[in-house]
């Protein structure tokens, strides 16, 4: 049988053909999310501080596409949530940082859970604060490689005893790990080792830095280049310091990207959870507030994006109102993933503002509140926004294209647009009361193969006045607080609950007091001394079990063995002391025997 050469050269070009495209497929882009904590937008020598040094960030600022009227939450659990969702925080249960009420219900999907669905390959380095119990984790919601400390910050109660910043130890992959350095440095080369491992796959990169957020504790390096700046007081030398040392970290990550040819095909973001911390006293970008402020300085943020094969460079200013929640929505739409959305987003796509050209944009209404509440309080504390306007607390009214200060309230000589603002407000508010936000809780689940024992934290604990018991510093200094914790047994059987004022890691058994902590020049805050000696006995309140034991000599831990029905229930623990003043117990540990 004769065949003609120019056949068999055709079937060997179809068949190299065919070999190339499995091997070498069109790579969906990597995506990089850099979030900095407690930085606003008037923290960046980009945005016009004359003070700070954030070369790296700055020239990422010009060659970016810059979005300069985006919003966040006025806090950090708040924000992170919206920006994981898509949805706003109050329909979430993150509309607080402590409390039970920073943790994202169970149902809720998030984009890494979306990414991992088609293809990427997530991890999450540095601060996470919407759980540390299962469900609630990052390794629980979509992430494969975790690098993280506990709670809303390093120091706090769900955080490894001690941690402050320096030499720590953070939970990977669950499991706690000692590292050496300064907390920011550990995070972006631990998410550097992920993209490497990872450079040949789709990734999803979330660095999540705890830093600037307070404590300021700064390298002794980063402090001294502002020493000599007599316009900045050793707080602001050490916020400052904190944001420098991201900036130099984010050069590394830029050189990683470079050094590995992942740049081009990279979706790089830059941006930050909420207002300044304290930094919009040293300069305010022409702004009113800081973290927590519900004015423009508490929510309006940088958010900056580059994409080189994505055609998004080129230093250009969008200045439409968008927003946290428009990110997950934006990330299916661009880049075409599979993904059916159940419940109704707040967030919308911003890919037409991206894409440019006559793009035709709605001047939406956007609402931003801070509850910091065990249940949501309707017309607490809250901003409506539209391009223009922003409604304050239903009796200011701001036109902030010409009073970006917010200065001139002009409800007076503008009652329609304060209708039309409030009416928004009010047809917001009902779309999640009618969702029984109120009446719902994220319950922590115990006794799973996932978590077991749970390492439980007062942190989560549902009061209206926890105090300072949020914080390893309140177990120290035995602060008061009562309240309950929402937990659910998944299984029917036996279990051993112990209690306890100090976490298992401490070695510290209950009634131990020790001296103030040392005092290097990098910590901006010490350990204080613990003092309080008189706990007598503990009690428990789990279903129908309540029962008080006396506290031991010595005792590290009070135990109790009870069995307990698969379901949902309000937990109560207890530390006594001798003059009957309850204090929380601040660890708990719930193990299924």
């Amino acid at each position: 049988m004769k065949i003609k050469v120019g056949v068999i050269i055709g079937l060997l070009l179809l068949t190299s053909v065919h070999v190339w495209s499995q091997n070498n497929p069109k790579k969906k882009p990597n995506i990089i999310i850099v979030i900095t904590d407690d930085q606003g937008k008037n923290d960046l020598a980009c945005e016009g501080n004359p003070y700070i040094k954030t070369p790296t960030l700055d020239a990422f600022h010009a060659e970016a596409i810059r979005f300069t009227n985006f919003h966040v939450s006025t806090t950090c659990a708040p924000t992170r949530a919206s920006l994981m969702t898509g949805r706003h925080t109050n329909r979430i249960n993150a509309y607080h940082t402590i409390a039970g009420r920073s943790i994202v219900f169970e149902d809720e999907v998030m984009l890494p859970q979306v990414l991992a669905n088609n293809g990427y390959v997530n991890g999450m380095f540095g601060k996470w604060h919407l759980g540390d119990n299962y469900p609630y984790r990052p390794m629980d919601k979509g992430f494969q490689e975790v690098v993280r400390h506990g709670g809303g910050g390093v120091s706090q109660g769900p955080d490894y005893w001690a941690n402050d910043y320096f030499n720590d130890t953070y939970w990977k992959n669950g499991v706690p790990t000692k590292y050496d350095g300064y907390c920011t440095d550990i995070f972006f080369s631990e998410a550097l080792n992920f993209i490497d491992t990872n450079k040949d796959n789709p990734f999803f990169c979330y660095i999540s830095t705890n830093a600037p957020h307070g404590p300021f504790n700064c390298p002794e390096e980063y402090m001294d280049m502002y020493s000599d700046n007599d316009k900045l007081s050793e707080q602001y030398q050490r916020f400052y310091g904190m944001i420098t040392n991201i900036d130099d970290n984010f050069k590394l990550l830029q050189s990683k990207l470079k050094k590995l040819g992942l740049l081009e095909n990279t979706i790089l973001i830059f941006m930050t959870d909420n207002g300044s911390a304290g930094g919009q006293h040293v300069y305010d970008a022409g702004m009113t507030g800081g973290k927590g402020y519900v004015t423009e300085g508490g929510h309006r943020v940088p958010f900056y994006i580059s994409w080189p094969n994505g055609n998004l460079t080129g230093g250009k200013d969008i200045n439409e109102l968008t927003a946290h929640y428009d990110i997950l929505p934006t990330f299916v739409d661009l880049l075409d993933l599979e993904h059916t959305q159940v419940k109704p987003l707040d967030g919308k796509s911003i890919v037409p503002l991206l894409k440019g050209g006559n793009t035709k944009w709605e001047n939406r209404i956007l609402y931003v509140d801070t509850q910091r509440e065990i249940n949501l309080v309707k017309y607490k504390d809250y901003s409506v926004m539209d391009m223009d306007w922003r409604l304050i607390n239903g009796k200011e009214l701001y036109n902030v294209t010409k009073d970006l200060k917010q200065k001139t309230n002009v409800i007076e000589q503008y009652p329609e647009v304060a209708a039309k603002l409030s009416e928004g407000y009010e047809n917001w508010w009902q779309s999640f009361m009618d969702e029984g936000v109120n009446e719902r809780y994220a319950y922590i689940k115990v006794g799973t193969k996932y978590e077991n024992p749970a390492r439980i934290m007062s942190h989560d604990m549902i009061t209206g006045k926890l105090g300072w018991a949020w914080h390893q510093h309140g177990a120290i200094e035995a602060t008061q607080a009562s309240g309950h914790w929402k937990i659910e047994f998944v299984q029917d059987g036996k279990y051993k609950i112990s209690l306890r004022r100090f976490p298992r890691e401490s070695g510290l058994a209950i009634n131990d007091t020790f001296p103030e902590g040392p005092r290097p020049r990098r910590l901006a805050r010490y350990v204080p001394a613990s003092t309080k000696s008189d706990f007598v006995q503990t009690y428990l309140y789990l279903g129908r079990n309540y029962e008080t034991k006396k506290i031991e000599a010595d005792a590290e831990e009070v135990t109790y063995t009870i069995d307990m029905s698969s379901g949902k229930y309000n937990m109560e623990a207890q530390l006594i002391d001798s003059e009957g003043r309850v204090h929380p117990a601040y660890y708990v540990y719930i193990e299924k025997l």
